[in-house]
């Protein structure tokens, strides 16, 4: 079920009235209606992708009260090999498998080797395994790190592992933030539900009235970059980079604000990152439940950053490169974490790749610095560059691309209006940039219940007139 759907539209508030209104004295009632209308809305899609969901819940519960059980090391070891192994492992057949084969064939094909491609299979990758097989696997290894004490109740962990806001697209929750909230008795506060009525309207605007629109734009250049100028192309992937954070953002707020609804605070997962003024710092605000995920479950347990330059750079390219394969079986995205890499590295040896923990652009004034300007200019230039390599098909069509860009100078006007949709964008998240959760422009109610009810009209407007596109990441 896609959010900018009517059948969200009426989903929502028959779930919102049900949690409520009906099942509200019962905990366990509450949490039941969470995962039947979490099965109701993964299976929307494709029914038969609930037995792979299930049987992912069902081997990392039962993983993790083994774990916490056994006194053997080994054998704690042995049964998190087998989360980690199924995990992987369903990932691997029903994400990698063609690539990994098509990818062997083509090797084979450049020493002269004829073969056929009889291994390969036809198979649906289900919406959202990237991301729940994460969230089950995080399970598991936090309780062998001790970290986390495993729940005997299956139906609230089920629920934590199929919530539908975040289901499909993230963020990636940790059980140690989800878990003890679906544990626990939940209360309707008010202010918490405006606060995500207001990112639910917030992230649809991104969603359907500024990623929507900029999606056929992108789509056209792309799909015809061979016969257009480098002025287009650079249009183009300018448009993309904001399609994709629109549109992936934009479900995150949505996922975050239909959260609160319920009672549950989501971690965040976009702290404007095209704001950053480095790339270290773009990293820690870009997809923040994704890149602290691999953080803490793959690059430091490599050695992170604390043993010799020469491991910790080895890290950095392994964290970056698996990154870019989470994304997609393909070629393009490996590359484009290799990209990132590269440029992440020279800010790691100077030390400056964790200049800004904490601090936002422009923090105690309105306008940013002429240096904040060039910092944030730069690092968005090399971004853009990197999303080529994302968004084109090819790998050679990446290189192509990128070769038009900076030899051919004609510009084709006709997709000119992309930049008030992004112009809006920018704008409003100037005034949002210290706190990427309030949705509030200024101290003056009257400016921001208009600013609301122009989302709302415009939502509407668009959900009603519009064809409905996937989120991008749906296919991740």
């Amino acid at each position: 079920m896609l959010f900018n759907s009517i059948e969200f539209l009426l989903f929502l508030p028959s779930v919102f009235i049900l949690y409520w209104f009906v099942f509200s004295k019962n905990l366990k009632h509450q949490n039941l209606l969470i995962l039947v209308c979490s099965y109701f809305f993964y299976g929307w899609w494709d029914y038969r992708f609930l037995s792979l969901i299930f049987l992912s819940t069902v081997v990392d519960y039962f993983v993790g009260l083994k774990i916490h059980t056994l006194e053997s090391s080994s054998k704690r070891k042995l049964y998190l090999w087998i989360s980690i192994l199924f995990n992987l492992g369903i990932l691997g057949v029903f994400k990698y498998y063609g690539f990994f084969v098509d990818s062997w064939i083509e090797l084979l094909g450049s020493f002269g080797y004829e073969t056929q491609s009889t291994w390969t299979l036809n198979i649906i990758l289900p919406v959202g395994i990237s991301f729940y097989t994460f969230q089950t696997l995080s399970y598991s290894l936090d309780i062998f790190k001790g970290k986390l004490v495993p729940t005997k109740d299956f139906i609230s962990f089920a629920s934590f592992v199929s919530f539908f806001p975040q289901l499909v697209a993230g963020p990636i929750e940790r059980a140690s933030n989800l878990l003890p909230q679906i544990l626990n008795k939940r209360e309707f506060k008010y202010e918490a539900g405006i606060q995500g009525l207001r990112l639910i309207l917030w992230g649809m605007f991104k969603k359907v009235a500024i990623a929507d629109s900029l999606a056929p734009m992108v789509d056209d250049i792309f799909g015809n970059y061979q016969n257009l100028g480098g002025g287009t192309l650079w249009l183009g992937i300018f448009y993309f980079s904001f399609q994709i954070y629109c549109d992936f953002s934009g479900y995150s707020d949505i996922a975050i604000g239909t959260s609160k609804l319920f009672g549950f605070d989501l971690m965040s997962n976009f702290k404007f990152p095209y704001f950053s003024r480095n790339i270290g710092e773009f990293w820690r605000r870009w997809h923040i439940s994704l890149s602290t995920w691999f953080r803490d479950y793959l690059y430091v347990p490599l050695g992170g950053s604390k043993l010799t330059k020469w491991i910790s750079l080895r890290n950095i390219f392994i964290i970056f490169t698996v990154s870019g394969f989470w994304h997609g079986a393909n070629w393009t995205f490996i590359f484009w974490g290799l990209t990132h890499s590269i440029l992440y590295i020279p800010f790691f040896l100077l030390g400056t790749n964790r200049k800004y923990l904490t601090s936002v652009v422009a923090e105690n004034s309105f306008f940013p610095s002429l240096q904040e300007l060039y910092q944030m200019g730069t690092t968005f230039f090399f971004v853009m560059i990197s999303w080529v390599f994302f968004r084109s098909e090819t790998v050679t069509d990446s290189f192509a691309y990128i070769q038009r860009m900076f030899t051919t100078f004609d510009l084709n006007l006709i997709w000119k209006k992309g930049i008030l949709y992004i112009f809006v964008v920018i704008l409003i998240e100037w005034f949002l940039r210290k706190d990427e959760r309030t949705i509030v422009l200024g101290h003056r109610p009257a400016w921001n219940y208009l600013f609301l009810l122009v989302l709302l009209c415009l939502n509407l407007m668009c959900i009603l007139n519009i064809h409905n596109n996937d989120f991008i990441y749906f296919q991740f």
